[in-house]
């Protein structure tokens, strides 16, 4: 963790965010409205897919998708910014936050979910999925999984400022 703090250290984001004021704002509300659409979009599939709003086929869905990738990357971008552009901390203070490092590890989860999805065929079976239709019980799962660990990469990500009431909660 250190090698990777000196690392971004080095780099000149910190001295960036340091002398622009307006930088660490602009990110932070990038960050909120693309984790905004990243649940928007992957959200309403995912309660599509569990059955909410079974009027709506899956497939017109899916047409949202693209946008939440898009919205990943600008959270990806913006939560980079923040780490190596700590001016407070530097980068080790977010490093070695468990907040973060759980909100990290629930990223991850999501990530594997998403491969899991796409590599298994499961996406395909929703192609037939009509209005009114059940989804496999196989999708469901998926779904399942993503909804819940976006929901808690949010909580995570609030948690960050707050780590040491989770620290305290979790009895460490």
């Amino acid at each position: 963790m250190e090698a990777l703090s000196d690392f971004l250290i080095t780099l000149p984001i910190g001295d960036f965010v340091a002398t622009h004021d307006w930088v660490w704002p602009i990110c932070e509300t990038l960050h909120f409205f693309g984790m905004c659409v990243l649940l928007g979009t992957v959200g309403a599939v995912d309660l599509r897919v569990l059955g909410v709003a079974k009027g709506i086929p899956i497939s017109l869905l899916d047409k949202f998708i693209p946008l939440g990738v898009i919205a990943f990357f600008v959270n990806m971008i913006t939560g980079f910014i923040f780490i190596a552009g700590n001016p407070v901390g530097g980068p080790m203070e977010y490093l070695s936050n468990l907040s973060l490092q759980i909100k990290m590890v629930l990223v991850l989860i999501a990530g594997i979910n998403l491969l899991v999805f796409y590599t298994t065929g499961i996406h395909r079976s929703l192609e037939t999925v009509p209005a009114e239709g059940n989804a496999p019980g196989r999708a469901k799962a998926i779904a399942a999984v993503s909804l819940g660990a976006w929901i808690m990469v949010i909580v995570m990500g609030r948690f960050i400022m707050y780590n040491d009431t989770l620290l305290y909660a979790l009895g460490l």
